[in-house]
């Protein structure tokens, strides 16, 4: 029966759908919409915000405006205005590019930046102090997140329970998905000084595990939490995700069908994805997708079952990663053309603005 079920899903992907709007709910069928959208994308054309950049791998907004953004490769972070003009605040101390490890994943709150990035020997998690632009008071809050030339995880984003999650790779060691005393393959929970938030469920840092790659996180209006996961060689996924749950990595690469891990509630073919950022607007899910080199919008009900995906901008701006919800309602999304994978156009690396209705 479970090899069925992925074989209609597959069949429904590529036969029945239209092109660039497949999809397979929990049920194992087809996903109907449940939110009016078009398939022609968002009600104007984006803007480029900045260009020029190297690699942006994550975009956090700050409270008086703007934006923080992490270049992987060259450990910048810089500051984008509203206007555009960057300035850069300062190179992170410590930073080690490997292969798909470097300056990544950023968060702010109360006056602190949270940094995620791959040292020499590990994964790490960095608070500073931030006064106007300039970065004060640096503390390693995690350390010890295995790292690997491949699957680093590398997102932070706070929830509304004011805890940092962090999501991490397997590094290409599968077997430490599986492992709860492991800081690989998992969504991490915590407090802003690094330690396990409370309520987690094996009163450590790790909320979730099973993953394979997870590098991208977003909660709905109701605050449930989505993230995004690349598969192997078969389906990219969004799960939602729940306190102590197992997603089944290396067992299962999208929906198993097994009553010991949680099923997807959207997959796609690997070509159409790799799914990166993640973020919640305007009732969708929007996840910029590097392979398949567009925007994916995944429209969710007021229950967080995921309508039909909808693409955008196929093949209009190359590899897409960072996506992040702007205090305007647009989104703020990032290419990774420069990142050894892509063809870089001229401008790229860029952030455009993305209208979101």
């Amino acid at each position: 029966m479970r090899m069925h079920m992925r074989k209609l899903c597959a069949i429904l992907a590529l036969s029945v759908l239209p092109a660039g709007l497949a999809g397979c709910s929990t049920a194992g069928g087809e996903v109907r919409p449940t939110a009016a959208v078009s398939a022609a994308g968002p009600a104007s054309d984006p803007k480029d915000v900045a260009t020029g950049l190297a690699v942006p791998w994550a975009i956090a907004f700050m409270p008086g405006g703007g934006a923080l953004v992490t270049e992987r490769d060259t450990a910048r972070l810089l500051r984008v205005a509203q206007d555009g003009k960057v300035s850069e605040l300062g190179t992170i101390e410590g930073v080690t590019p490997d292969g798909e490890g470097g300056l990544m994943g950023v968060a702010v709150k109360d006056q602190h930046v949270f940094l995620y990035y791959t040292a020499a020997e590990d994964n790490r998690i960095v608070r500073y102090r931030l006064t106007g632009d300039t970065l004060g008071e640096r503390r390693v809050i995690v350390e010890g997140i295995p790292k690997g030339s491949n699957h680093n995880g590398g997102r932070l984003a706070f929830g509304p329970d004011g805890h940092l999650y962090a999501s991490t790779g397997e590094t290409g060691d599968r077997d430490l998905a599986q492992q709860r005393d492991s800081l690989a393959g998992k969504i991490l929970r915590m407090t802003s000084d690094g330690t396990p938030a409370p309520g987690n469920p094996f009163g450590t840092l790790v909320y979730s595990y099973g993953h394979r790659n997870v590098q991208g996180l977003a909660w709905d209006d109701s605050g449930r939490l989505y993230a995004s996961e690349f598969g192997a060689n078969t389906y990219d996924e969004i799960n939602l995700i729940e306190p102590g749950a197992n997603y089944g990595w290396p067992e299962v690469e999208g929906r198993g069908d097994d009553e010991r891990f949680v099923n997807p509630i959207v997959t796609w073919s690997t070509d159409e994805a790799s799914p990166s950022g993640l973020a919640y607007a305007g009732g969708s899910l929007w996840a910029g997708a590097l392979r398949g080199q567009r925007l994916w919008q995944v429209p969710l009900g007021s229950d967080g079952a995921a309508g039909r995906p909808v693409a955008h901008f196929a093949d209009r701006y190359g590899r897409l990663r960072a996506v992040t919800a702007a205090p305007d309602g647009t989104l703020w999304v990032g290419t990774s053309n420069k990142d050894g994978r892509g063809s870089p156009r001229e401008g790229d690396d860029r952030i455009v603005s993305v209208p979101t209705s």
